[in-house]
């Protein structure tokens, strides 16, 4: 979603007359983008902005913002904590990036510096805006991304989402489907819907929910693969699991956050979901479509966390195999009920178990990637690869996959997808060569 909001931010600049430069030394203006969901990337603002006080130092013309989650959890604390900076705004006002470049132009002709904190909640105007402002070919890339549900009413006490992007608001299946039907024009051919919790999408006027979505989005003329993310268990439905099987573009690919294994720790976390119910949910999607591949996020060390809980953890992981995970220890997070918790896990204890799931994930992931050998996948070229002489995409499970390919067929492989037969499994990708040579 911040790479998504990166690029609408970058389109409402292009309108104020900015283009985009590859490096900070030179520009006029430097917006971090950021993310609060994890302690680490919070502390990380801080740590670059000192690294472009120099910068400010050289030209106090240049424009500093901080946007996102960082920015609306922190607001006038971020002002006062770091000087340089002059705008600080939160996820769901970065429409508003022209009127606050011309408040700070007018402060200045005024002899005046503005220092602007923007971080209310006003999802439906930011909805509005993007209506109001198709979306400009920035880049030519055959992939996109569309956010259609913002916020998070499940208050999981692990997590400041609903603290730093509010209530879910879902938006208009009609500004949806012109925003996608514009793309496919624009020459994308996958578009993966964006959501706090996408599965929670429903049209206020009709509705309608997210598998009446995507099947609209799939009669598009042009758009010939869907994803979306980020789900949560608690709002599946069976018309959503059915649609994995009827609709022909939704890709066989589906992340799944489950946090722990552990009854007693999902209750703790508020996830209102339990193990058990969970797995059954695995057990429908994969029964409605065979070959699907599954992701998750797990957080261990929570608050309370004890061996047995982290067991649990690790036998609904052995039950599910999963193609692809994402893992962290518990991070305390200021102002959410658990980084109050009286039991928190020791570091090692969490950096013990955070090693033993991660070896059991890395080796699923591996086995599933060697599970694609021999087989014929059709493959969506994006980019060439980093290595000379290779383009670079994505199967249907998402895996990167790098085939060899003579310079001169680069850009008529781009957006096209391309039968390819796999010839090399590797930890976090494919390699193959094209089916017809």
């Amino acid at each position: 979603m911040n790479v998504y909001d990166s690029e609408r931010m970058a389109e409402a600049l292009a309108v104020a007359g900015y283009q985009p430069v590859n490096a900070p030394e030179g520009a006029d203006m430097i917006i971090l983008n950021t993310c609060h969901i994890r302690e680490k990337a919070a502390e990380k603002v801080y740590s670059e902005l000192g690294r472009l006080k120099p910068l400010k130092q050289a030209n106090s013309d240049m424009i500093i913002g901080v946007a996102g989650c960082v920015a609306q959890a922190e607001g006038e604390e971020m002002i006062h904590r770091a000087p340089m900076v002059d705008m600080v705004f939160g996820p769901q006002t970065y429409q508003q990036l022209p009127d606050m470049i011309d408040d700070l132009d007018a402060g200045r002709r005024a002899g005046t510096r503005p220092r602007l904190v923007r971080t209310e909640f006003p999802a439906d105007e930011k909805f509005a805006a993007l209506k109001a402002a198709p979306r400009q070919p920035i880049t030519r890339a055959p992939t996109a991304f569309v956010t259609v549900q913002e916020g998070c009413d499940k208050f999981c006490t692990f997590c400041v989402v609903p603290y730093t992007r509010g209530a879910e608001v879902s938006r208009a299946t009609t500004d949806i489907v012109e925003e996608a039907r514009a793309l496919a024009e624009q020459g994308v051919c996958e578009i993966t819907l964006l959501g706090q919790n996408v599965n929670a999408w429903q049209d206020r006027e009709t509705g309608l929910r997210l598998d009446g979505l995507l099947g609209q989005l799939g009669e598009i003329s042009g758009v010939e693969r869907l994803r979306f993310t980020t789900s949560h268990p608690r709002d599946m439905d069976a018309a959503l699991i059915a649609a994995h099987g009827a609709n022909p573009k939704l890709m066989p690919y589906l992340h799944l956050p489950v946090q722990s294994g552990s009854d007693s720790i999902l209750k703790a976390m508020n996830r209102k979901h339990t193990a058990d119910e969970y797995l059954r949910l695995v057990a429908a999607f994969r029964s409605a479509r065979p070959d699907l591949a599954l992701s998750s996020d797990f957080i261990v060390g929570f608050p309370g966390e004890t061996d047995s809980d982290f067991d649990a953890t690790m036998d609904l992981v052995a039950a599910v195999s999963y193609a692809q995970a994402f893992s962290f220890k518990y991070s305390p997070r200021p102002g959410t009920p658990a980084a109050d918790h009286d039991v928190q896990v020791d570091e090692a204890v969490k950096s013990t178990r955070l090693a033993r799931l991660q070896e059991r994930l890395n080796a699923q992931q591996i086995a599933f990637n060697q599970e694609k050998l021999g087989q014929t996948l059709p493959v969506l070229f994006e980019k060439p690869s980093r290595q000379p002489g290779q383009m670079s995409g994505r199967s249907p499970y998402l895996q990167p996959v790098h085939v060899g390919v003579d310079a001169h067929h680069f850009d008529q492989l781009v957006g096209r997808i391309v039968l390819v037969k796999i010839t090399g499994a590797h930890a976090n990708s494919l390699s193959g060569e094209l089916a017809d040579g």
